[in-house]
């Protein structure tokens, strides 16, 4: 089969031939279709230190996915030859304490598609039936299939805490901050403020439900607040960039007994005013990928039941491209001025 792999410890992939991966006896084979290009994977190819850290090379990356059923081992109970599917990319132990206590998404022994494990970016990929999600609504499509995996991101961090009646304020309108941003507008949030500094990602924000979109080159949190004419502060945030300036604007803005679902990685240190954080009451949460498997059944139950969610989300795909292309979709993503890219398998 094809597979964009990486041999040893640097920069780069290359599209080769490697053996089609083989099914054990709880393992489902699946005919990749689509894959979504993640900053995981953009990390990976450019072998930087975060990638030095926790990959373990030789590997296949690529762990947002849409593809067909073509095999299942012989404990397989569910999951059929035939079943249209995307995978949850996080492969849990099932035995420490998070584990049994139902919490999967905290397994402390997580090994992730993709990452530790050959992962989605080829013409076949093997997970095990517990990691398999088949999709019973025929309107995903493999392009919005292949985007469950950040959608499901995007679910978890937004719907962390009630959003009925709130004034929103999300920083970062990459992929998943675009997401969140309609999935807030779906779940009923007053006022929602988006920000960026790519015109492209904010012209799509204000697509996507948002109030204001805030290029903050220019204009300051501060400001947007008065824009729209809101007397306190933020009561739900959403940091989904990672900038290290992000976070502390954020906190100054929030009401008293804000809360802030933190979800972009930080490539460095930020100071945070811890003083604010204490005497303001504030909420901080880490989120890390989805809730096993509660967010797959809210993105499939919004996903199908709201119209305009669903062309939204699918909206987020921007570019769509021949896997045989896989460099020029890697620039496109690396650019960081649109929405989602997307490689098509069926096309080498």
């Amino acid at each position: 089969m094809k597979a964009l792999y990486k041999a040893g410890p640097q920069a780069g992939f290359k599209l080769v031939d490697r053996p089609e991966p083989v099914a054990g006896h709880a393992d489902v084979k699946i005919r990749v279709m689509t894959t979504g290009i993640c900053g995981t994977d953009l990390h990976i190819q450019s072998w930087d230190s975060w990638a030095q850290g926790i990959i373990e090379v030789p590997l296949i990356a690529g762990h947002e996915f849409y593809g067909e059923v073509v095999e299942v081992g012989k404990d397989v109970r569910d999951v059929k030859v035939g079943d249209r599917v995307s995978g949850e990319g996080h492969v849990v132990c099932g035995i420490c304490r998070n584990c049994r206590a139902g919490r999967r998404q905290m397994c402390i022994h997580t090994v992730s598609v993709g990452v530790q494990r050959d992962g989605a970016f080829a013409e076949y990929v093997v997970i095990p039936e517990t990691n398999v999600w088949v999709h019973h609504d025929p309107s995903v499509t493999p392009e919005l299939g292949a985007i469950f995996d950040p959608f499901g991101n995007a679910v978890h961090t937004a719907l962390s805490f009630p959003l009925v009646g709130e004034d929103v304020l999300i920083t970062g309108a990459g992929p998943i901050g675009l997401m969140a941003t309609a999935v807030a507008r779906h779940a009923g949030a007053r006022k929602i403020a988006v920000t960026d500094i790519s015109r492209p990602r904010l012209d799509l924000a204000r697509k996507l439900g948002a109030d204001l979109a805030i290029d903050v080159s220019t204009t300051r949190v501060r400001e947007a607040q008065q824009e729209l004419g809101m007397r306190e502060g933020f009561d739900v945030g959403m940091e989904m960039s990672g900038h290290p300036a992000a976070l502390p604007e954020m906190i100054d803005n929030m009401n008293h007994g804000g809360r802030i679902a933190m979800l972009g990685l930080p490539s460095q240190d930020i100071t945070i005013d811890w003083g604010k954080v204490v005497t303001h009451m504030l909420t901080l949460k880490g989120i890390y990928g989805r809730e096993l498997y509660e967010t797959w059944y809210a993105m499939s139950a919004m996903l199908s039941s709201n119209p305009v969610l669903h062309a939204g989300i699918s909206a987020v795909v921007t570019d769509t491209l021949p896997a045989g292309d896989w460099e020029k979709g890697f620039d496109i993503a690396r650019s960081g001025t649109g929405g989602k890219v997307v490689l098509d398998w069926t096309q080498l």
